[in-house]
């Protein structure tokens, strides 16, 4: 029992320790974009369903002296592989959809050994169930999900703080060394055992009911929805952290624990009234308008504990469903396959169909109807499912029903009052007017996620006038206009949106903006007046700025500024060391890098200061308030320069910068920790 039950946790800590590690290392390749984390769980989620569907074909057909030579070559086979650190060879060449393009990647650098460790679980637990004739297996099942909740709680608080992601990939690829000795060995031992079918009560094994085995599927199919459209929500607006990746899988794995776990944590009551209020609490943030300004806290507690309550039901009531061990593997197929169903759905085919993120509120809805069915499947309450008791039911229809109408009617309203709704792996773009075309100060507003990403008067005597966190007061404003002072200037704009730097621009200038989203430039040129109507010659580089900047000759600017924020989450590797550095490449020697820092969640000037003084340059920060008459928002830039640029605008001559209290480690392109930042 202590051999299986090893090497077991040993596989499930690896199976979900590696998730946040091999995400974060390819987060820099693919924009920053908190996509990057959905598209990695659907790989996982994908190679699960083939670890069990290899677990299942395997225990069904080979004897077990086949199954032992077999696993024990591929578990050789995949040590090839180690380190797990994936090459540069790999990274992405061109700004297309990179879904496919992370697929690719994972499977070259960690397929089969993930591939080998998913199947563990439901492998070994055939295994035991055959040595130890009649034994129940799902504690195990139990115990792995208790293995790698571990390994995620563990992974933001013990090993990204302390260790580089070399060293990271490096760990890990020992610790598989060690969970590949000690599977071949339990392989070994299993191999005179008795096929698991000659052992079990015939009997004893009814066989599943088809609508029994529909609900193995779809259970788990809304819980991973709900996961990952929650982690979605969360990293879109918060930022693509593995803290808020494995958080929300955290709460899922343990949901898990603690119904498969069999010591009766499940209980209808109060689960079901629990999952009426957090359906309700979840929809009415997403369909208000205030909840895009709350505290981070609230709205992790509110998520968090919605998730949790949501996934308790569903996998609840598919302990409840689970059957006879002989069919054990068909079991775990069956929930694999519906983990792999949401994982498509979200990942692949809502960032397609949809043109908001609209699966947060279906997966609500999904999850309140799945259940009532999955309660009308259950004998033992059978008969509140007819007559005068079937008003409770009926009661929890009406519910899903009336909360399905709420979040359709906010949606369709979105969508009423939009110019423009397109979505890609980015995320989702909305254009807006606030009143008619010429009133005196309407305004025409893009919003990325829950932030605006740019906003301009439609009165043509005010069109021109940059707005929101670019006001000639703020630290672009005032870097761009000093250094215009000696005549034209060299503009670079990491990130697009509307193009409201170009209001700066001059007959001479010259500005050249870097953008990752396909779907930005056509909206800043056909929504928007600023780029249409610039004197300045400009250029729009497609793809993920750092990779075209490391592509490029010296540019030459007398200005970068760094703003390529989505929503509030932020591309780390545009604030490393190495990043700054890169910059610096393209500036001048008296050049300025104006940085974009203003967050609700993160503070990010410790960040810049520490990198500045790595890199030898001085530092201003620049705060700014709202200005209703112009538009403009508060905003906070770093302005970053060499200390013999003789760069002092009059606005910063009798100011002094007071630097932050805050002492945070360098970031590098192979170390960066949010944790120690979050306000």
């Amino acid at each position: 029992m202590l051999l299986y039950a090893l090497t077991i946790v040993v596989s499930a800590f690896l199976l979900f320790q590696v998730q946040p590690v091999i995400a974060k290392i390819i987060l820099p390749w693919f924009g920053g974009s908190a996509a990057v984390w959905t598209v990695c769980l659907l790989f996982f989620q994908l190679v699960l369903l083939l670890g069990y569907l290899y677990a299942h074909a395997v225990v069904r057909y080979l004897k077990p002296r086949a199954q032992m030579v077999l696993h024990c070559a591929l578990l050789a086979a995949s040590l090839l592989m180690l380190p797990i650190y994936p090459g540069a060879s790999l990274q992405p060449t061109g700004p297309v959809d990179p879904t496919a393009g992370i697929l690719i990647l994972l499977a070259a650098t960690v397929g089969l050994p993930y591939f080998l460790l998913s199947t563990t679980g439901p492998l070994l637990q055939a295994w035991y169930s055959r040595e130890y004739k009649g034994a129940i297996p799902y504690r195990l099942y139990a115990l792995s999900n208790a293995g790698s909740m571990f390994a995620l709680l563990s992974y933001p608080v013990l090993f990204e703080p302390e260790l580089t992601t070399h060293q990271q990939a490096g760990t890990w690829s020992i610790a598989y060394g060690v969970f590949v000795a000690l599977c071949g060995f339990t392989a070994f031992r299993s191999r005179n055992h008795q096929p698991l079918q000659e052992t079990l009560d015939e009997a004893a094994a009814q066989k599943p009911r088809a609508g029994q085995i529909v609900m193995w599927i779809l259970l788990p199919a809304v819980a991973t929805m709900l996961l990952m459209a929650i982690t979605n929500h969360l990293s879109q607006n918060v930022a693509a952290i593995p803290l808020l990746w494995v958080l929300p899988l955290s709460l899922y794995l343990l949901s898990f624990i603690l119904t498969f776990e069999g010591s009766g944590w499940y209980r209808r009551n109060p689960y079901l009234q629990l999952l009426a209020v957090a359906l309700g609490g979840m929809a009415y943030s997403l369909a208000k308008p205030s909840s895009e300004n709350s505290p981070i806290l609230w709205l992790v507690m509110l998520f968090g504990l919605g998730l949790f309550t949501c996934c308790m039901v569903c996998h609840g009531e598919l302990v409840r469903l689970k059957p006879h061990p002989r069919y054990l593997t068909h079991f775990f197929l069956a929930i694999s396959a519906g983990g792999a169903l949401g994982g498509v759905f979200v990942a692949i085919l809502a960032p397609r169909i949809f043109k908001g993120l609209y699966e947060l509120p279906l997966g609500l809805v999904a999850c309140a109807v799945v259940v009532l069915f999955a309660l009308s499947l259950d004998d033992e309450i059978a008969e509140w499912f007819r007559g005068w008791r079937a008003i409770l039911p009926l009661l929890g229809a009406a519910g899903a029903v009336a909360m399905a109408v709420f979040l359709g009617r906010g949606i369709t309203e979105q969508a009423r009052g939009s110019r423009v709704m397109v979505r890609n792996f980015y995320g989702a773009l909305r254009v807006y007017d606030d009143g008619p075309e010429y009133g005196i100060d309407n305004k025409r507003t893009l919003v990325h996620g829950t932030i605006y990403h740019g906003q301009e008067y439609l009165n043509p005597a005010k069109r021109h006038m940059p707005t929101t966190y670019y006001g000639p007061k703020t630290g672009v404003g005032i870097a761009i206009r000093e250094k215009g002072k000696k005549g034209a200037i060299r503009v670079g704009v990491v990130g697009l949106g509307t193009g409201t730097i170009a209001a700066y621009g001059r007959l001479g200038d010259y500005y050249r903006y870097y953008e990752i989203n396909p779907l930005v430039p056509p909206i800043a040129w056909g929504q928007f007046y600023y780029l249409p109507d610039c004197p300045a010659k400009l250029d729009i580089a497609m793809g993920d700025a750092r990779l075209s900047l490391e592509r490029e000759p010296p540019e030459n600017f007398d200005v970068l500024a760094v703003d390529a924020f989505s929503s509030d989450a932020i591309p780390v590797h545009l604030l490393t060391k190495e990043a700054m550095s890169l910059f610096f490449r393209h500036l001048r020697p008296d050049g300025v890098l104006a940085v974009h820092i203003s967050n609700r969640y993160l503070d990010l000037q410790p960040v810049v200061e520490t990198e500045a003084k790595a890199i030898g340059k001085l530092t201003r920060t620049i705060d700014t308030e709202d200005d209703d008459a112009t538009g403009v928002f508060a905003a906070t830039w770093v302005l970053m320069f060499a200390p013999d640029s003789g760069f002092m605008p009059d606005e910063l001559r009798d100011s002094a910068d007071i630097p932050s209290k805050r002492k945070v480690r360098l970031w590098t392109d192979d170390y960066s920790n949010l944790f120690q930042i979050l306000k």
